[in-house]
């Protein structure tokens, strides 16, 4: 017996998906991302510890934020016409239109993965190398070490569009960008 699959999850097109259909596919699971015009499903359960990262640094990220700065948690980023990641955080500096689904890379100050067991391989490899290529200013990685929340801290190098480790932090992040800021991690 063979499953068939639904009718919106075949491409609209030979070359396959682009950026803007995932705001046309209302039956597609929540945290669906587009990679390369392929669509990737998130449909693990997130673990409490991974709930409670992502809770507590946009809190963080929100009560110390200037006026201008735009925190957003499991919001996708137009990288490219055909690819759209959700990272677990996101910062922006620009006004974001209430309506929109989206923010474009050139709009985002922070990235932010927490690393997940299913997702690992694509936060720690897949995601910064594409951020960094979109020209995201900084990225944190979040790493669970024995229950606590570890976080590398990256910077773009506008020259070659890659990022250079600035710090790894334990018990508290202090940074400058994309504002200066200090967080105890859970």
């Amino acid at each position: 017996m063979s499953a068939s699959l639904p009718d919106w999850v075949v491409p609209p097109r030979p070359e396959g998906w682009f950026a803007d259909d995932l705001d046309r596919l209302p039956d597609a699971p929540r945290h669906t991302e587009l990679w390369d015009g392929a669509l990737v499903f998130n449909m693990s359960p997130q673990r409490a510890w991974h709930h409670r990262v992502i809770r507590t640094l946009e809190f963080a990220l929100l009560q110390q934020a200037d006026d201008s700065a735009r925190v957003m948690a499991e919001f996708s980023v137009k990288l490219d016409d055909r690819t759209r990641p959700e990272p677990d955080l996101v910062v922006t500096t620009d006004p974001i239109d209430d309506n929109r689904t989206f923010v474009h890379a050139a709009e985002v100050a922070l990235a932010v993965e927490v690393v997940s067991p299913e997702s690992a391989q694509r936060d720690r490899l897949a995601k910064p190398s594409r951020y960094a290529q979109a020209g995201i200013e900084s990225f944190w990685l979040v790493e669970d070490e024995h229950g606590h929340a570890v976080v590398h801290v990256y910077e773009l190098d506008p020259v070659t569009r890659s990022y250079l480790p600035t710090g790894i932090h334990r018990g508290t992040l202090q940074v400058t960008k994309p504002f200066p800021l200090e967080i105890s991690l859970p």
